[in-house]
């Protein structure tokens, strides 16, 4: 009895262990896809300012923080307007699928500079040591992103 007992105090030890390093390596992969996602957008932005000559503008003019999700700005499926489907397939949603108003992929523009974050993402801290070039200066793990020089103050 004491020998079935022990037995399963280390599978449960075990089980615990490999949980917690699923749970992070899941969060590992969120943030790669995130950092992805916005590197596709930075590509189909300067496509689209490549052609234009101007970024997109925010939905609700400079100023705006636009997204899927968004408590600052316009929230729409078409949240960096002009970009689909010419210049990039569709716009990505956060990994982390939240329908939160301040836990997605925000954009601002005012046509001659743009920044595109991830507000409130899931490890900045991991963000900060690995890609410290791409946390927001103004939101230090609140947000990530790419950005043009103009928009550093956005």
């Amino acid at each position: 009895m004491i020998e079935l007992l022990v037995v399963i105090a280390i599978i449960g030890l075990i089980s615990s262990v490999v949980l917690s390093s699923l749970n992070t390596a899941r969060l590992k992969s969120r943030t790669v896809r995130s950092i992805q996602d916005m590197r596709e957008l930075q590509k189909a932005l300067e496509f689209y300012y490549d052609a234009h000559g101007s970024y997109p503008s925010s939905l609700g003019g400079s100023g705006s923080w636009d997204g899927l999700h968004t408590c600052w700005g316009d929230a729409s499926s078409d949240w960096i307007p002009g970009l689909v489907p010419t210049y990039i397939s569709s716009l990505p949603h956060s990994p982390n699928n939240s329908g939160a108003c301040d836990n997605n992929y925000i954009y601002n523009s005012n046509g001659v500079d743009y920044k595109l974050i991830w507000h409130n993402p899931e490890d900045c801290d991991a963000v900060q040591r690995q890609y410290s070039q791409l946390v927001d200066p103004l939101r230090t793990c609140w947000a990530y992103g790419f950005w043009t020089p103009g928009a550093v103050s956005f």
